[in-house]
């Protein structure tokens, strides 16, 4: 009976992928994407059967997966399903360290399919919302808290900052010349010495490189939770940079930007140089990233990033 019931349950869920979404995904991952993309609401209603889901809204989404509000016996939820890749595939890992300590709570998960069951949180209210001085010093600390050492099982799963730093050394050179020398040579010189530099003694940190202000959302059992992190293991001081070039806008100039730097330096605990040095490889690697993907604004952001704050020893 408990069988036929399930199955339902499962018959009555229809889930319509947003158009938006499904536009940016095709734009982004090409036509492999399609089938993904018409396979989704069969995957939704199979997910639901399995873990015993009713939905309780309609789906919202990011940039790499949907969010369907759910119930089960009575405990509201949201189920996520995410297209798989580098990207997306330290989320569930990083959530199971964490297990709910300045984070959502993941409940359920198949890493496979880029599917999770995790803790609702309310998607109106994030640190976005917040003025910076709320903001800051509350993401400084979540960026601390949950700079926690990797278990051993977990960091056969995550990417290691000591050899991404190896790698971005060794390639940024040639991405460089490829995207038509974006920033002065001296800068470039600088970047490949200091991540020869940082690698041997990158650290061993779960790191959230990409904690920022609209990832941390309003919840019932703590007032902000870290949501979609994408983890590495290394140093914590790497996972700073997004909480600078968010918001910049807001920064009120390169006083306000340091002023905004050294808060998040003291709610972290970080240290000083090591914060200098990593956050100058995560601007230069946004910066290359955003000219590779195609963004026109993100570019000038990161080259404001590094001259308000005189990250980089040029000439």
């Amino acid at each position: 009976m408990a069988g036929d019931q399930r199955l339902g349950v499962a018959e009555r869920v229809t889930v319509t992928v947003p158009e938006r979404f499904a536009d940016e995904t095709l734009a982004r991952e090409g036509e492999v994407a399609r089938d993904w993309l018409d396979g989704l609401p069969a995957l939704v209603s199979e997910l639901c059967e399995r873990w015993h889901l009713l939905p309780d809204g309609p789906p919202m989404h990011g940039y790499l997966g949907i969010v369907i509000p759910v119930t089960r016996d009575g405990e509201d939820y949201v189920l996520k399903v995410s297209w798989v890749c580098a990207e997306t595939s330290t989320e569930a890992v990083a959530l199971s360290v964490w297990n709910g300590d300045g984070a959502a709570r993941l409940i359920e998960a198949d890493p496979a399919i880029g599917a999770m069951l995790l803790e609702r949180l309310d998607p109106r209210r994030s640190l976005n919302c917040q003025s910076l001085g709320v903001a800051v010093p509350v993401a400084g600390r979540l960026l601390r808290r949950l700079a926690v050492p990797v278990p051993a099982a977990a960091a056969r799963m995550l990417p290691s900052l000591g050899a991404w730093a190896e790698r971005f050394a060794a390639e940024l050179p040639g991405r460089w010349r490829a995207a038509g020398q974006p920033f002065p040579r001296p800068l470039l010189d600088e970047a490949v010495e200091l991540a020869q530099a940082l690698a041997p003694a990158a650290g061993a940190l779960l790191v959230n490189r990409d904690l920022h202000y609209s990832n941390v959302l309003a919840g019932e059992r703590e007032p902000w939770l870290v949501i979609d992190p994408k983890a590495l293991s290394g140093a914590v001081e790497f996972g700073l940079a997004p909480l600078l070039w968010r918001r910049l806008h807001q920064a009120g100039g390169p006083s306000g930007l340091r002023y905004r730097l050294a808060a998040l330096m003291h709610a972290a605990e970080l240290d000083a140089e090591l914060t200098r040095a990593w956050t100058l490889l995560h601007v230069l690697s946004y910066w290359m990233w955003s000219i590779e993907s195609g963004l026109t604004r993100d570019p000038a952001r990161c080259e404001t990033v590094i001259g308000w704050l005189a990250l980089a020893h040029l000439p």
